[in-house]
């Protein structure tokens, strides 16, 4: 087997990676996490949710599994912990592993929950967490953070059966176990769940002073600030270049049942206001539905971000994951740059990340 710190030499041999202490000090951990992959035999079949209820229980009568759990791997924003995480998926030999944002997968999760409930499941929980277990062996979750009551309260149980399945998790976030859902409604119901993580998990920080993203060559302007009449004219010419002067019309998705509009629409270039994507009640699910039906997202009038605009704050960050996630190509006007929209109060931790991300976007090669 081809460890984690075997590939990371070679990126750094081949030039593709700078070399980093703090990065190298945690690729031992991400190798245990794969050397306890496959102590169980990984059960064969189709997608959990497509055979939720279409067949036995793959894994039936199997007693659960002890050992290591896998890895929490946390710190700063741009310290290059998705990146480990790439190539942790990369030296594992399981074919029985998947990659997914949280965001993503808690939908998916969602979805199984009702299914469950519809066919009569009292405990909606454990065949949705047992599915998963029959189909993976090694599951790995980029940035993993908890802002939502209805997903603190479940995903301690899935967590827990997950590793009774001998299921291995690599999991990245930019707090501390003891900082997640800090503050949350009702957090006292959510310690266990830390208490599970610290336990059956190994704990590494990565502690880089270094935001890799930043170092990034940023292309032709993308984020124009502030957005006054000379940011909307630079916007209008650059719609007009991407869609050869066609005239815009809106385009509908159909969101688990509701429909959501983009303003303005032509071959795979969407824009709109930060009002339109941000002002309305949305979730993560709409979120992916714009970014997997776009290529390049236009944003008008992105404003300064606060605990006056909290809810709206949050649902930028949510489309900030589901965009940066997809490599969709970001064009903004906004009130100021990326790392000066929100400054202080509360939320203004996690939207370091969001930051981050925005001027690693604008690199002349992202997207492609």
């Amino acid at each position: 087997m081809t460890g984690v710190i075997a590939l990371y030499d070679q990126a750094v041999a081949a030039g593709r990676i700078a070399d980093d202490p703090a990065q190298r000090a945690v690729l031992p951990a991400l190798d245990r996490a794969l050397a306890a992959v496959g102590r169980t035999p990984p059960a064969a079949g189709e997608g959990w949710l497509g055979r939720l209820f279409g067949g036995g229980n793959a894994r039936e009568g199997q007693a659960a599994v002890p050992g290591s759990g896998g890895l929490y791997l946390w710190g700063g924003v741009g310290r290059g912990k998705s990146m480990l995480m790439d190539l942790a998926m990369a030296a594992a030999t399981t074919t029985a592993r998947r990659r997914v944002h949280f965001h993503a997968f808690m939908q998916e999760v969602q979805a199984g929950l009702n299914e469950a409930r519809r066919a009569g499941a009292q405990d909606a929980v454990r065949p949705v967490a047992e599915h998963i277990a029959a189909e993976v062996r090694l599951l790995c979750f980029d940035e993993m953070q908890i802002t939502d009551i209805a997903d603190a309260m479940i995903v301690g149980r899935l967590f827990q059966i997950l590793f009774d399945h001998g299921v291995v998790l690599i999991t990245t976030s930019n707090r501390a176990p003891d900082e997640l859902y800090k503050n949350g409604l009702n957090r006292d119901l959510f310690l266990p769940f830390i208490d599970l993580i610290k336990t059956r998990m190994e704990i590494a920080e990565l502690a880089s002073p270094r935001d890799h993203r930043q170092d990034r060559q940023a292309g032709s302007q993308v984020w124009f600030t502030p957005a006054d009449a000379a940011a909307r004219a630079a916007m209008d010419a650059i719609w007009a270049r991407l869609t050869h002067g066609a005239p815009p019309r809106p385009k509908t998705l159909s969101v688990q049942g509701r429909d959501l509009v983009l303003p303005a629409f032509h071959e795979g270039v969407a824009r709109a206001s930060f009002w339109d994507l941000c002002g309305q009640p949305r979730g993560p699910a709409d979120y992916l539905a714009i970014a997997a039906a776009v290529r390049v997202l236009m944003i008008d009038s992105i404003p300064r971000l606060s605990a006056a605009n909290f809810n709206e704050a949050r649902r930028f960050v949510t489309l900030g994951d589901a965009l940066y996630e997809a490599r969709v190509r970001l064009i903004a006007s906004a009130a100021d740059l990326p790392d000066r929209l929100y400054l202080e109060g509360e939320g203004a931790f996690e939207f370091e990340r969001t930051a981050s991300r925005l001027a690693e976007m604008q690199a002349a090669d992202w997207g492609s």
